[in-house]
């Protein structure tokens, strides 16, 4: 008990305070978030509008207004659709790969500037398509921007925190998803009221402002004192920057850790091939994992369908975006609370209660499908409306629980030596997995119907069982000395050795 309780409060250990520098850097920081939430948003609702669907996806608006005989549940079911969608989860997939080496080599600012201009550019290139390639393309340079900046954004934030702060400054990046997502419908509701093509070119292009932002801000960050120690070992430098960063003159026993942890780092040459060994195991099962569970929550796909699922039901174009507007102001607005908690009752308790509350709610939604919304038709607009409480009951439960976790535990568990190729590799199987359900999901919606809802609802218990018993709580835990959560857990222990160095006594609790 004494050991656990000096565990929880060895970023005690560490000076320090939020300051307005650290506050500043990370804002800007923030903006990886924004532009990933602004495409989530303003690409759902696009695909849900006439004129959009009119150019580019004919035989979707055709079977949406014409086919009487299409089911419900397959009435936008098209790969040509899909694709769209899809194909910046692929870029997305190789660009987090491409991004450790650089993010490990030349810093966590250069990846950040890579990820805002690729973005700015893909903008650009969606807003002024002309043709399906273009926009496709367009898709792609997007997924080569997010996967530069979720690399390396998470990264920047973590070590940038102070550790007692680190839950609430690391989930304010999904807090800035948040943001650029309802951003986004916002501006597609006022956009769908045009009744031309103008309307999704200004909602694509629009994306250029914060990817603007991120780029130009870019250029102005401070490298984190981890990166610069790595790379130059320049220790009076790292010192300076923590000095500022902190607050404080008295960092000495922070740069100690940071320099110890570095000089580890130098002797690793392929951090990728040392990641598979022994010793790592449980950081690499869950920076697989965890970003695998949180798209088989059934997340993002939802959220992006959402327009498209809630006119499938009955609602009219316009009400359908701003029904997702609604739930996505109440979903951001829950992240506060996972901000003000995480830190305080920590990570396992909000994993658990958020998978109880989303699976509650994704058996509402499935039941209520199952039993009022036939092949044909919709639903009356009682159960209409009452379906979209519960979907917005299921968002709040994943913004304040595995949206913004999902974020920070990875970002968080990987030692020095191997952490850019952790974080790639966290990326790039919420890449690949999100990529694999934006592909499928419409079709899966029209053969599975209602039992969609189920199949999301059985990861989410199995996901739930597996933080419970195989996540070791890592609340105010330093980064630096991260893997005596394994030493001490009940499993990992087994795994990677009894933790050898010397254990706290009761004086530390």
């Amino acid at each position: 008990m004494a050991v656990v309780l000096a565990v929880m409060n060895e970023g005690g250990h560490y000076n320090g305070r939020v300051t307005l520098f650290i506050a500043l850097s990370c804002i800007m920081a923030y903006m990886g978030g924004v532009i990933f939430g602004y495409d989530i948003g303003i690409s759902g609702g696009v695909t849900s509008m006439d004129p959009f669907l009119k150019k580019f996806f004919s035989d979707v608006e055709a079977k949406m207004k014409e086919d009487t005989k299409t089911s419900n549940y397959c009435k936008f079911d098209s790969q040509l659709l899909t694709s769209f969608t899809s194909s910046l989860y692929l870029a997305a997939f190789f660009a987090s790969l491409f991004a450790s080496p650089i993010t490990r080599n030349y810093g966590r600012k250069p990846s950040i500037l890579i990820g805002g201009s690729a973005f700015l550019a893909g903008a650009a290139l969606g807003g002024a398509a002309s043709k399906l390639y273009m926009l496709i393309f367009g898709r792609v340079l997007l997924g080569v921007g997010i996967g530069f900046a979720h690399q390396s954004v998470p990264l920047y934030l973590s070590e940038m925190a102070p550790p007692r702060h680190r839950g609430a400054i690391t989930n304010g990046f999904h807090l800035s998803l948040g943001i650029g997502f309802i951003s986004a419908n916002l501006i597609n509701f006022g956009t769908s009221k045009i009744k031309s093509d103008a309307g999704w070119r200004i909602s694509l292009a629009m994306a250029a402002l914060p990817a603007t932002i991120l780029t130009i801000g870019a250029l102005f960050l401070p490298e984190t004192p981890n990166s610069i120690i790595q790379r130059s070992n320049d220790h009076e430098k790292a010192k300076l920057l923590l000095q500022r960063i902190r607050g404080t003159t008295d960092v000495q026993a922070e740069l100690d850790d940071l320099i110890k942890a570095s000089s580890i780092s130098k002797t690793v040459d392929h951090p990728f091939k040392k990641i598979i060994q022994t010793k790592y195991r449980p950081q690499l099962v869950m920076a697989i994992a965890i970003p695998f569970f949180v798209q088989v929550t059934g997340i993002n796909v939802i959220t992006f369908y959402a327009p498209i699922l809630f006119r499938a039901i009955g609602l009219r174009e316009s009400a359908s975006i701003m029904t997702v507007v609604v739930i996505s102001v109440i979903g951001t607005g829950s992240t506060f609370i996972s901000m003000i908690l995480v830190d305080k009752v920590g990570r396992k308790a909000l994993f658990r209660a958020g998978g109880i509350q989303m699976l509650v709610s994704l058996v509402m939604v499935g039941g209520i499908m199952a039993a009022q919304l036939g092949d044909h038709g919709g639903l009356s607009k009682g159960y209409a409306y009452f379906m979209s409480i519960m979907i917005c009951i299921y968002v709040v439960g994943f913004e304040w629980s595995w949206g913004p976790l999902g974020w920070l535990v990875p970002s968080e568990i990987f030692p020095l030596e191997i952490r850019s190729a952790g974080q790639s590799i966290t990326v790039a199987v919420g890449s690949l997995s999100n990529f694999i359900f934006a592909q499928t999901f419409l079709a899966m919606l029209c053969h599975f119907k209602s039992g969609t809802f189920f199949f999301f609802g059985g990861w989410v218990v199995a996901m739930t069982l597996f933080v419970h018993y195989l996540l070791p709580e890592t609340k105010n835990m330093p980064i630096e000395k991260m893997d005596r959560v394994w030493r001490e857990h009940w499993f990992w222990k087994n795994i990677v050795g009894e933790n050898t160095v010397e254990h706290c006594n009761m004086e530390e609790v």
